[in-house]
């Protein structure tokens, strides 16, 4: 009896220390230093984020998809030529649960310069990539090993925006799957539109659906969706606002809401939002600033309608990524220039961000995810 009190105890133990920690992986630019996709680890306790190895190495892994079953980690591939194309690349890899490291499955054409997002379904039977240069967006399929198929769906966006240097053609920035799998949102900023795909569940190609036209030189980057509520979220880098839509899952539309500034009133600084989560609770929504370097906080009320709260040091400048861990008490900010990966505590009442003192550096840091339990 001694024995198998002895043998429970110290499984509960163990339970509790792997339970305090998070894997978390960062996607770089290789250009300015660092070597390629790098594994570093939160204790959820005390927020302290332990120092960068690297996990695999690959040429500018700007941005990461991990699989819901925590399985596999997909990175889309900044490079101007893959395999003789003007192309770049997305590589498929998988994840060694106990130590974290990654092991290179295979890698295929991204179908466009310049992929900039990568994403999976809740399934983790497709995989989606946005090309920022190409103004293009790919599907791919995932085998049950891992394995990407060659691209599925290859749609080039058409157009352009008011802006002559940033607008002058598609720019596809993103591409996020609805909650229920049956859609995905590509926010293009080079066009002012955000375009409802829906994805085909036996073969993964993406038919045009619908779509909804955001200001005439907001720029659409990012997008998120409500984790609780049929609202989603849109952060515009070339007007510095954040929309919010009502999102009906039956149709696959998305209505305008209201749209509010990432900046406190009377700022004039040059200024690029990047990256926009809403929070696990659903009540706050946070949007980062390049040029200000913080991060905004909003409040939501029941409508899904944003409020301006305040803006929060990043921590460094360009703050290009960051990102909230599950349980909703940490928010690393991933500040691409200056190298540091900064760590915050939220308050679960009001939302605000407070610094905790921990952080790493690491040169070229761009993307934020964590791995699920």
């Amino acid at each position: 009896m001694r024995r198998i009190r002895l043998l429970l105890a110290t499984t509960a133990i163990l339970a509790t220390t792997q339970a305090a920690e998070l894997k978390v992986y960062l996607g770089t630019y290789t250009n300015q230093g660092s070597k390629g996709i790098y594994l570093a680890r939160l204790d959820t306790k005390t927020g302290k984020l332990s120092a960068p190895e690297l996990a695999a190495e690959l040429p500018n892994p700007t941005f990461l998809a991990i699989t819901p079953s925590s399985k596999y980690l997909f990175a889309a591939g900044e490079i101007g030529n893959y395999k003789g194309e003007r192309t770049g690349a997305v590589s498929a890899f998988t994840i060694e649960r106990a130590t974290g490291k990654l092991t290179p499955i295979n890698a295929v054409s991204s179908k466009g310069q310049g992929p900039c997002h990568v994403s999976t379904d809740r399934k983790g039977r497709f995989c989606f990539v946005a090309n920022y240069g190409g103004g293009t967006v790919a599907s791919y399929t995932i085998a049950k090993d891992g394995k990407l198929s060659d691209a599925v769906t290859f749609i080039q966006h058409e157009g352009k925006g008011p802006n002559p240097k940033r607008q002058e053609r598609a720019h596809a920035h993103s591409i996020n799957v609805s909650p229920d799998g049956r859609f995905a949102v590509a926010a293009d900023l080079g066009i002012d539109e955000l375009i409802v795909y829906a994805i085909d569940r036996k073969t993964g190609a993406l038919p045009r659906h619908s779509s909804v036209k955001a200001a005439p030189g907001a720029g659409p980057r990012h997008f998120a969706f409500h984790p609780k509520r049929p609202f989603a979220y849109a952060i515009n880098e070339l007007n510095s606002t954040v929309t919010a839509y009502s999102w009906s899952k039956r149709s696959g539309t998305l209505t305008e809401l209201k749209s509010v500034s990432t900046l406190p009133a009377g700022t004039t600084v040059t200024n690029y939002p990047a990256e926009v989560r809403v929070h696990p609770s659903g009540r706050f929504l946070y949007g980062s600033n390049r040029g200000h370097n913080s991060i905004a906080l909003f409040s939501l009320d029941a409508a899904g309608i944003p409020t301006f709260v305040d803006t929060f040091p990043s921590g460094g400048k360009n703050p290009r990524n960051f990102n909230i861990d599950p349980s909703g008490r940490w928010l690393l900010s991933a500040n691409q220039d200056t190298g540091a990966v900064v760590v915050y505590s939220i308050d679960r009442k009001s939302g605000r961000l407070a610094e905790t003192g921990n952080k790493i550096n690491l040169t070229g840091a761009v993307c934020i995810r964590f791995l699920g339990k």
